[in-house]
């Protein structure tokens, strides 16, 4: 019985990770879009000192650009916005499962391989190299430097 209830919450946690709840209000909650598509009207058209046109054209001007922004933007997230998804979802699902079956395993691979270079390589080093350059810190070892200022 606990074991059929463990089983009914595992598969319960495992849905709810696949369908949790979006946020309808928030829909940036870690902030990616912030400096990049918000873009107002005083963004793009300005008019400066001097050069007014009508007020009311000012006004239709505003109120044309704020709602043609808003329903295209609907409209082209209606028709495009599920064909997209899909896309970047299959990107990133390709992108996650070379990473994990490709990338991964070759980095693992080259490291152990690498490991092996590696002692031979401290091998050889420390075979020619250590004593010569011990051979040439005796050698230099006794030279003295002696500064004096000449007046």
């Amino acid at each position: 019985m606990a074991e059929e209830q463990s089983g009914l919450e595992e598969r319960i946690i495992i849905k709810d990770q696949h369908t949790k709840e979006i946020d309808l209000v928030n829909r940036d909650p870690k902030h990616i879009n912030e400096d990049v598509v918000k873009v107002d009207f005083e963004d793009v058209i300005a008019e400066p000192v001097g050069t007014y046109s009508f007020d009311g054209v000012w006004k239709t001007s505003y109120t044309t650009f704020t709602v043609s922004k808003y329903w295209c933007y609907r409209l082209l997230s209606a028709i495009l916005g599920i064909p997209l998804a899909v896309i970047w979802g299959f990107l990133f699902a390709l992108i996650s499962f070379c990473h994990i079956w490709a990338v991964v395993p070759c980095i693992k691979s080259y490291v152990i391989e690498i490991q092996c270079i590696s002692r031979i390589y401290s091998l050889c080093i420390h075979t020619f190299c250590d004593p010569l350059f011990e051979a040439l810190a005796k050698i230099c070892g006794g030279i003295r430097v002696a500064l004096r200022k000449e007046v």
